[in-house]
């Protein structure tokens, strides 16, 4: 069954029409409705180019969320082989909410990070909706040491709304997870590639997409805070998301521009969960290339280039 978002519900009732033309004619073999339905299939069709042609921010914002988007398990079971799970971070516990390990990328060792939100509601509970705690971090903390002690390269799948804002996560250290995990990506001497597979948000992803090459999907986003909490601190009014995913300019585009983000991975039509094995094979496609783009480089080569491109950020802006 077909999610659909808010803005696609003229789609939804021009493909539903056309599902009801085939059950009424699968029950009755004498009724010939294959020329309305591939009319209506043909509507349906131009209808999702429009839509998507010219999405807004916080069209982008929704489209980023759709609970059938392909995830990071999905992603790691689909681009990675020997995939070998590690959990906990040798402290506290093991977050659910952050998956990594070693595995295969095209033959190639590496070290694969990424936050989880979970396909149902029992692993969405599980794994917290993608919002890691303290522990979570410290988790990838110690994979990228691990990485770096044997001179892995890092990839990471970014997809959270932000980190875990709850009294307990605050009690055992919250900032202070997320910040050494950003000094962390920094640190390492081996190549971090990062990937914004969904939603990118606040210091919960800069935590892990702080890194040499970083790309997003063409409708995922990256941004300080969510529209809602946004919109809740400057107006007093969380109704007013669609102005602040405006403001934020928190789309690939925009971030492209400024030289936040090394690439856009165009989505198939209709976004990454009506085709989800195509938007993960682009995924798989910009991972490796890259991979290529940083192989060769010395340690030295690898933690300078990453600096200068952090220190850098700022100078680019979005006047033509």
């Amino acid at each position: 069954m077909t999610n659909y978002l808010d803005f696609e519900k003229p789609l939804a009732e021009i493909e539903g029409k056309a599902e009801e033309l085939r059950a009424m004619a699968r029950q009755n073999e004498e009724m010939d409705v294959s020329d309305e339905a591939a009319a209506l299939d043909r509507k349906a069709s131009e209808m999702l180019d429009e839509l998507y042609q010219s999405l807004t921010p916080w069209r982008k914002c929704q489209v980023a969320r759709h609970p059938d988007r392909p995830h990071c398990e999905d992603y790691i079971n689909a681009l990675f082989t020997e995939y070998t799970s590690l959990a906990g971070d040798r402290n506290f516990a093991d977050d659910h909410a952050v998956m990594g390990g070693l595995a295969r990328f095209n033959d190639q060792p590496v070290m694969v990070i990424g936050q989880e939100k979970g396909n149902d509601t029992k692993s969405r509970i599980e794994r917290n909706f993608g919002m890691a705690r303290p522990e979570g971090y410290r988790k990838a903390i110690r994979l990228m040491e691990m990485a770096d002690k044997f001179n892995i390269p890092i990839v990471t799948l970014v997809d959270t709304p932000g980190a875990y804002p709850g009294k307990g996560a605050e009690e055992r250290g919250q900032s202070e997870a997320i910040a050494r995990s950003t000094e962390k990506c920094l640190q390492v001497g081996v190549p971090v590639i990062s990937v914004i597979i969904g939603e990118g948000g606040s210091g919960g992803a800069v935590a892990l997409a702080t890194a040499n090459k970083l790309a997003m999907l063409e409708h995922s986003v990256y941004s300080v805070i969510t529209p809602e909490g946004c919109a809740s601190i400057l107006w007093k009014d969380s109704n007013k998301m669609r102005e602040a995913a405006e403001a934020l300019r928190l789309t690939a585009a925009d971030l492209m521009q400024l030289g936040v983000v090394d690439r856009s991975i165009t989505e198939p039509v209709g976004g990454a969960h009506r085709h989800r094995a195509l938007a993960i094979e682009a995924v798989g496609k910009a991972i490796g290339e890259m991979l290529s783009e940083v192989k060769g480089m010395s340690r030295d080569e690898i933690i300078g280039a990453r600096r200068k491109k952090f220190m850098g950020m700022g100078s680019k802006g979005l006047a033509a």
